[in-house]
């Protein structure tokens, strides 16, 4: 059985389909989970979410350890979280991080993300739907396809 793909969702993201939905719309974080288990089908994945920028780190690590890709919405720690931009530079296989809005079309201060220096690639503003994306093309990159 290959290594599992890791999906990490980092703070507030728990709140997806009530939070913003003008911005982030209806669909819930239950749901993104089954999107991403669709488009991985039989590849193992965990899936997590956390407010706690530890809890995110220590998963992090998990993921450096045991993961054979990733895709991480660090949402808000994105911007300011060193540790977690850290603990991303060890990890040894194809990173792609993930925004559902256009970070990019947002406030200023949404303009500058610590992961993507890290990151392998960036996938924003697709909405709920981009994470089958995500998980579609950190599947080709691990398969070197």
């Amino acid at each position: 059985m290959p290594a599992p793909i890791y999906i990490l969702n980092g703070p507030n993201l728990n709140r997806l389909g009530r939070r913003e939905p003008e911005i982030y719309g209806h669909t819930t974080l239950a749901e993104v989970e089954v999107l991403c288990r669709d488009a991985a089908g039989d590849w193992p994945m965990e899936f997590r979410q956390s407010n706690s920028e530890s809890e995110l780190i220590g998963w992090i690590h998990e993921a450096t350890d045991n993961g054979a890709g990733m895709i991480i919405n660090p949402a808000a720690f994105t911007f300011y979280s060193m540790a977690i931009m850290d603990a991303l530079k060890m990890f040894p296989g194809p990173l792609i991080e993930f925004h559902i809005s256009n970070i990019h079309r947002r406030e200023k201060i949404y303009h500058n993300s610590l992961v993507s220096g890290v990151a392998t690639a960036v996938i924003a503003g697709l909405g709920a739907q981009g994470y089958r994306v995500a998980v579609s093309e950190l599947l080709r990159l691990i398969r070197k396809d």
